[in-house]
């Protein structure tokens, strides 16, 4: 299929969904690169089979950041998928939107992305088990789980403590209102993991006019003067090219996008220099403007059996494998957040900044390679998390070669605003004040982490400083936006500056969501299909 009408690099969140929507009609040839290979592996599939994902490369980029001072000096690890369906197939399947407010901002700079049109497209993307309504959408391409049946019993108790302290039920984080506790919504269906290569991907490769070829590193993007005509690859240690009739799409992520770019010669002129390569088109803006949410988990030694007591032994193994594969049940068929919520730190705020996430285990206890969700702690724990909505913190992605295969220098720049710190002191305070709930502490043995010791504003800054990390949703490298001076895209995805070159993926967002990221990336796949098909008439 050289000589296609589109290529798109990536076939992750946003790439799978670009892939199924411009070869519907039959009308474009497209071909997708892809550096990682199939997502057809148990552990990709097994709901919470994704904690062996964390650290494994044939499925991961495996990222980290440079010492983060705001960390205490930490490299934090970034996984980021590596594989058919990208971070969808690795990441913890909670389906959030996001909040009105932020779409309401995103329209605000960029016409055509605000809440009334998300909405719209949000409900043509969904088949809600709950059905539709106001706010969901029914029929769609992708699943969305309600998640109500075979929670650990905790939960109930948790949402009560939330009540208990001042924040309400919320059934549907994804409707009228945001705040609140209760449960979420999954990308999980049948039992197994429902990523975008499921969901889009695999049923659009039954086309002939979709070809899909994965081991495929696109190393630079090839231009003609202003204009990009196609790509260049490595597969297999052979480097090939590829030529686009109409356009190249940037599906990568918000690592990746803003690294091909650089490599490509589009980005701050300066860092192009330093490396030897040829300005395209100087723009500041590409690695600029990162955005990520930073998190933290308070854990407790429990009165009552968590799903640790249930997991870690190996008859409980075997048990619970057993449910799994003979009724689809089980803790083997969730994610780890069977609840969470919303919160305001401050009265006086318009709408939550904080977010909840409530896990029915512990795993302080680290497993060499792996996050061990499937083998948790050695006794009965249990771990409430939270992240920040909307950090104002900002950090950098800048290559650190010529070569492609170089990791770039992440610069996350966590907690580097007081705005920031202060924000997450009041959060962690009222997480205690959750957890201090007759309807959950009655169940609490002992705090865990960080512990009763650490009591004064300064020994708590400390402690999230210290433990903090990503809750991997990095996000706005390559940010859509009215012109080269802030931004890298225009409001149809269009990098400024050249021809024939659109970035659609997390990159992409003019700001950071109030929550996870997945549901907002599959967003710029089905919207950026729709305006690559409009203008294509």
């Amino acid at each position: 299929m050289d000589g296609c009408d589109y290529i798109i690099v990536g076939a992750g969140s946003a790439g799978s969904v670009l892939a199924e929507r411009l070869t519907l009609s039959g009308k474009h040839r497209v071909v997708v690169l892809e550096a990682g290979g199939s997502e057809r592996r148990f552990f990709v599939n097994l709901p919470l089979g994704y904690g062996k994902l964390f650290y494994d490369p044939s499925v991961n980029w495996m990222y980290q950041t440079e010492p983060d001072p705001g960390l205490g000096g930490a490299r934090d690890h970034w996984p980021r998928g590596k594989v058919l369906g990208g971070s969808s197939s690795i990441n913890a399947m909670v389906w959030i939107r996001g909040n009105k407010a932020d779409y309401e901002a995103w329209g605000a700079e960029n016409p055509g992305w605000g809440w009334d049109a998300c909405l719209a497209a949000y409900k043509a993307i969904e088949d809600s088990e709950a059905g539709g309504d106001a706010y969901r959408g029914k029929g769609g391409p992708l699943f969305i789980s309600e998640n109500r049946k075979g929670l650990h019993w905790l939960v109930e108790d948790y949402i009560k403590a939330c009540g208990q302290a001042g924040l309400p039920y919320n059934r549907d984080f994804n409707g009228a209102e945001q705040e609140g506790a209760g449960t979420y919504q999954m990308t999980i269906k049948g039992a197994r993991r429902n990523s975008t290569a499921r969901a889009f991907l695999r049923p659009a490769m039954k086309r002939k006019n979709l070809h899909v070829i994965t081991g495929a590193q696109v190393t630079r993007v090839i231009f003609e003067g202003k204009r990009a005509v196609g790509v260049e690859y490595l597969q297999d240690g052979v480097r090939r090219e590829l030529r686009a009739r109409a356009e190249v799409i940037l599906s990568g992520g918000a690592i990746n996008t803003p690294q091909l770019l650089q490599l490509s010669g589009v980005g701050p002129a300066d860092l192009l220099a330093e490396h030897g390569i040829a300005v395209v088109m100087a723009n500041d803006n590409v690695g600029a403007h990162l955005n990520d949410h930073q998190g933290i988990n308070y854990t407790w030694r429990m009165k009552v059996a968590t799903y640790n007591d249930i997991l870690r032994p190996w008859w409980g193994k075997l048990f619970v494998g057993l449910q799994y594969f003979l009724t689809g049940g089980g803790p083997l068929a969730k994610s780890i957040n069977h609840g969470g919520g919303f919160f305001r730190t401050r009265a006086d705020l318009a709408r939550p900044n904080m977010q909840l996430y409530f896990q029915a285990f512990s795993t302080l206890l680290p497993r060499a390679g792996e996050r061990p969700l499937l083998t948790p702690d050695p006794f009965s724990g249990l771990s409430i998390g939270l992240s920040n909505c909307n950090p104002t913190s900002r950090g950098t992605i800048r290559i650190k070669s010529s070569d492609p295969l170089v990791h770039p220098e992440i610069k996350a720049n966590a907690f580097s605003t007081a705005e920031d710190v202060a924000e997450m002191l009041e959060a962690v305070k009222y997480l205690r004040h959750i957890a201090a709930q007759p309807a959950f502490a009655r169940y609490v043995a002992e705090e865990l982490r960080p512990g009763p010791s650490v009591q004064s504003d300064a020994d708590l800054i400390a402690d999230f400083r210290a433990r903090s990390g990503t809750v991997y949703h990095p996000s706005c490298t390559a940010r859509m936006g009215a012109g080269a001076a802030t931004s890298v895209v225009d409001a149809r995805g269009r990098v400024h500056g050249v021809e024939g070159l659109r970035v659609f993926d997390a990159s992409a967002f003019p700001s950071l969501i109030a929550g996870n990221t997945n549901a907002p990336s599959i967003l710029m796949g089905w919207k950026g299909a729709e305006l690559i098909l409009e203008d294509a008439r």
